[in-house]
């Protein structure tokens, strides 16, 4: 478990930021080798629904947020295997320059860098700031974010100074800043247009970017802000095209007519690996997937069936014939790229002759009878159904497969009334106070499993408030080992992030998020 001693932010110390480390848009190599190109052209399964920094909820909207805004902090970067990687324990400036807690950690002072701009030229300064903040509180998406960071009120002390008081010390506080959702807004200039509704399809940020097209059924076109306050980015133009099949983008990567694909399908990594002047860019991620099990619903509330669901999982097979390496083992709730990850409790190996003892230690001898709900959308959600289903057959267990539309499949994982489904999940904040008080606390807004333990939820609410990384670790460690044990899911992999490159896009850097920054990009191709 790796952690830097910046990631003691929430304890009570001063940080003078301005030394901690380098603005995280100053990244992309400079321009003017004479071979670099100035542009880049981006291949996206889909276009984006929202602008709205507040309500972006996919990858493509929350690219361009993050493309064309700041945020008062962000996660530092550093170099994992000689690749540019994100350090989100690490916090760095962004528009604030510094930054200090009050003792008691409750009170979080922002000292503003000078003479930063929107993209329309009107200044940005702390009214900004406590402006942008009530704007999300008040969102329909984004407001879980602010009430998880504890946020209690934001106030302008001066121009460049904000303060923001906490309802509690709270170590997510810090980690969630950096997030698109906290973007500064020119709220005057939203307000003056007619509001969120223009919004949704306008930026009013003071980022690298401005975007400058934007048709969600063909493309967008990005310029770069040359009035931006920190370092120029190497590229000027950024063409996003949208093109919804899989097999058409690595098609277009492969004859050179776009410079990087996104979403790249597994079976295809291999093949493509091999094809003239293209590089693929593999790594592991803190994206899981998980087959979850409704706790709440027979027999699921048995943990020893789930247990023996655990036990009859291929998990082999899913890795090397599903996703033909390009996935590795997941042996917690947690992803193992997580500061404060723990395998403790763990003990699942595909071992049909104990699932069989489990099963008849909890009443099934002969087995039973289940539906399980599939989203559309993901060709390994299939597959992977299709192998467990046959090793569950094995064991007495019937497993009825019904398909839905990936829509209609979100819209029944919020009922929590799913008896049993595949998902997967990727937190945004990769801490383990976030994931698990989302996904398997009591209150979790996504625990679509049921699991509630109270033993899980008192470790979860102590360690919210402790200021001791170490100590806060034990506890979500004692949290994981719970889960492992009682098995709410059967865990089946955690995914690698699959970037293709044309030779020439340089500077790459892997976010949990899974969101590229344009800004740390350059195209010697």
């Amino acid at each position: 478990m790796k952690r830097s001693a910046t990631a003691a932010a929430a304890v009570a110390l001063v940080f003078v930021a301005a030394g901690c480390g380098a603005n995280a848009n100053q990244g992309g190599s400079s321009q003017g080798d004479g071979t670099a190109k100035d542009t880049l052209v981006a291949a996206y399964s889909e276009g984006g629904k929202t602008l709205n920094p507040a309500e972006a909820n996919d990858v493509t909207s929350d690219t361009f947020v993050v493309a064309a805004y700041d945020q008062l902090v962000t996660y530092d970067r550093t170099t994992t295997d000689g690749k540019p990687t994100a350090k989100t324990d690490k916090i760095v400036p962004m528009l604030a320059e510094s930054w200090k807690a009050s003792d008691d950690a409750k009170s979080y002072t922002f000292t503003l860098r000078q003479g930063i701009k929107f993209e329309d030229g009107s200044p940005l300064d702390s009214d900004d700031v406590v402006k942008s903040f009530d704007f999300i509180k008040k969102s329909s998406s984004a407001s879980f974010l602010y009430g998880m960071a504890g946020i209690d009120t934001v106030k302008a002390i001066d121009p460049q100074t904000v303060q923001i008081d906490l309802k509690a010390p709270n170590h997510l506080f810090l980690q969630i800043l950096p997030m698109y959702s906290f973007s500064i807004i020119n709220i005057d200039k939203v307000n003056a247009e007619g509001g969120a509704k223009w919004l949704d399809t306008h930026t009013a940020g003071s980022g690298p970017y401005r975007l400058t097209k934007w048709d969600p059924a063909t493309e967008a076109v990005l310029d770069r802000n040359d009035t931006y306050w920190g370092e120029k980015p190497a590229l000027r133009k950024i063409n996003t095209k949208f093109i919804g099949e899989a097999s058409n983008r690595v098609q277009l990567l492969t004859k050179g007519e776009v410079d990087l694909a996104l979403e790249v399908p597994a079976k295809d990594v291999d093949s493509l690996s091999k094809q003239s002047g293209v590089t693929i860019d593999s790594r592991a991620s803190n994206k899981v997937l998980f087959f979850g099990m409704n706790n709440a619903v027979k027999p699921f509330d048995n943990p020893k069936v789930r247990q023996a669901i655990s036990y009859a999982i291929p998990y082999d097979k899913l890795i090397s014939d599903v996703m033909k390496g390009q996935a590795s083992p997941m042996r917690s709730s947690v992803a193992s790229s997580t500061p404060g990850f723990s395998d403790a409790g763990y003990v699942y190996s595909h071992d049909l002759d104990k699932a069989k003892a489990l099963l008849a230690e909890a009443g099934y001898p002969d087995g039973f009878s289940f539906d399980f709900t599939l989203g559309s959308g993901f060709d390994d959600w299939s597959d992977d159904a299709v192998l467990i289903q046959a090793e569950l057959a094995k064991i007495g267990v019937k497993m009825n497969i019904n398909k839905m539309a990936r829509a209609q499949f979100l819209e029944a994982l919020a009922t929590k009334k799913v008896q049993s489904y595949i998902t997967r999940w990727t937190s945004f904040v990769n801490d383990p106070g976030y994931h698990l008080g989302l996904l398997l606390t009591s209150d979790g807004t996504s625990n679509y499993a049921n699991f509630h333990n109270p033993e899980v939820d008192r470790l979860w609410k102590q360690a919210s408030t402790e200021t001791d990384q170490n100590v806060r670790n034990d506890l979500y460690g004692k949290a994981q080992e719970i889960i492992n044990t009682q098995a709410p899911w059967a865990y089946l992999y955690e995914y690698n992030i699959v970037v293709a490159e044309r030779e020439g896009v340089q500077g790459y850097t892997s976010y949990p998020d899974g969101i590229i920054r344009f800004f740390q990009l350059s195209n010697k191709g």
